[in-house]
């Protein structure tokens, strides 16, 4: 069996970064920036106002000036007379300072009073509060200057970087294409989850269950549906996936050595596995390899057992087939709350990490069974047991990987 490092390697030697395009920014959050961003003007664009206030000159910021007032600045307009010594401008928050000023002083540090909605300005002001130059002013170029990279190539765009961008003037954004991936499931013993079970069957979740975490993957989905244990069935579904041009093609079930586990054989009908067996637990029938040219995972039919392989090597290769730099996922280190027994397999065992008199102690939710859902639930973490080790006593230090 291979170790689940020397899979991972392996799997992410079979996959490149998907071609880029152009989408509108208002499509653009969630999806994968496929080239750097420079900035296009600076940032702030002019000097701005923080506060509804009052524009001063830089010989009066001192207290008790009496100023006088010649103008009225919303946010939207431009004043172009310069502020002399002695005057003064209304300034609302966000409006453009006008020239000759270097410092606002806020409206309550002054002798006016009427703030109501629609409220004039005053003709003169008293200023009772000193000020320092470049108080309560948002400077140009403050946060940025023309050409500087502002966002790398990889980075998956959240709300923030979609409000950056819609500041600098980018209408459209250079994205990788969101990558299609095909699911399948297989088995005899499936039902759809709106029918009435009978004696034998069950009702089929890992299709959903595999749907939602690449859906969280940016994946677009091409659903395949659950086939029969026939090789015509199989070979039917992952025809339709080859002719829907999937990027990746995602199995569970049907890759074990049952006497109705046709998956392998059909994938190298027109393919190859590369490798079948991992040193995992749960999961160690993870099948990977090719199917007319498209990376295939073949992962098991139990639930758990399918969750734990999706996050250990699907999701690794989707964020380099969606342009992401691969990263390990988040993990962190606990104390053991218990004894733990495992079979020698580097083991992922579901678990609720919590804070106990200062540090991270892991307990393990119940029944470790591959097909044990209900566990995974309960979880908020994977407690990783390293391979060859077969027991663990209490107060150990592990790694954990948080799973909320």
């Amino acid at each position: 069996m291979l170790s689940v490092s020397e899979a991972r390697e392996r799997i992410l030697a079979f996959f490149s970064p998907v071609d880029s395009q152009i989408v509108p920014l208002e499509r653009a959050a969630g999806r994968i920036l496929s080239g750097d961003i420079l900035a296009r003007t600076d940032l702030p664009i002019f000097d701005n106002s923080a506060v509804d206030g009052f524009a001063l000159h830089a010989t009066d910021l001192d207290s008790s000036h009496r100023l006088t007032v010649i103008a009225d600045i919303r946010a939207g307009e431009y004043f172009e007379t310069a502020i002399k010594p002695g005057q003064s401008a209304r300034v609302m928050t966000g409006a453009a300072l006008p020239p000759g000023t270097s410092a606002v002083i806020m409206v309550e540090d002054t002798d006016f009073n009427d703030r109501s909605p629609g409220s004039r300005a005053p003709k003169m002001v008293t200023i009772k509060k000193a000020i320092q130059k470049g108080s309560n002013v948002r400077s140009r170029s403050d946060d940025l200057h023309t050409g500087e990279k502002v966002l790398a190539a990889g980075l998956r765009l959240r709300a923030q970087e979609i409000g950056l961008l819609a500041m600098l003037g980018e209408s459209n954004v250079p994205v990788y294409r969101q990558p299609r991936l095909a699911l399948l499931s297989s088995g005899d013993e499936l039902m759809p989850v709106d029918a009435a079970l009978i004696p034998g069957k069950i009702h089929e979740s890992n299709s959903l269950t595999l749907a939602a975490l690449a859906t969280t993957a940016g994946m677009e989905l091409i659903p395949l549906g659950v086939a029969k244990d026939t090789k015509a069935d199989i070979r039917k579904r992952l025809k339709r996936a080859v002719k829907a041009n999937a990027d990746v093609i995602v199995s569970s079930a049907g890759v074990s050595v049952g006497a109705f586990d046709y998956i392998k054989a059909v994938i190298e009908e027109n393919g190859a596995i590369d490798f079948w067996k991992v040193d995992l637990r749960p999961g160690k029938p993870l099948a990977f390899g090719k199917y007319a040219g498209i990376p295939f995972f073949g992962l098991p039919g139990n639930p758990v057992s399918a969750f734990v392989g999706f996050e250990v090597f699907v999701r690794p290769a989707l964020e380099k087939l969606s342009g992401q730099e691969v990263r390990p996922h988040p993990r962190a280190t606990a104390y053991l709350a218990e004894p733990v027994e495992s079979d020698g397999r580097e083991s992922y065992l579901r678990a609720v990490v919590g804070w106990e008199n200062g540090r991270m102690v892991a307990r393990l939710t119940g029944s470790q069974s591959s097909g044990n859902i209900f566990s995974l639930v309960r979880a908020n973490a994977l407690l990783i047991v390293p391979s060859g080790v077969k027991s663990l006593l209490a107060n150990s230090e592990v790694e954990i990987w948080p799973i909320t």
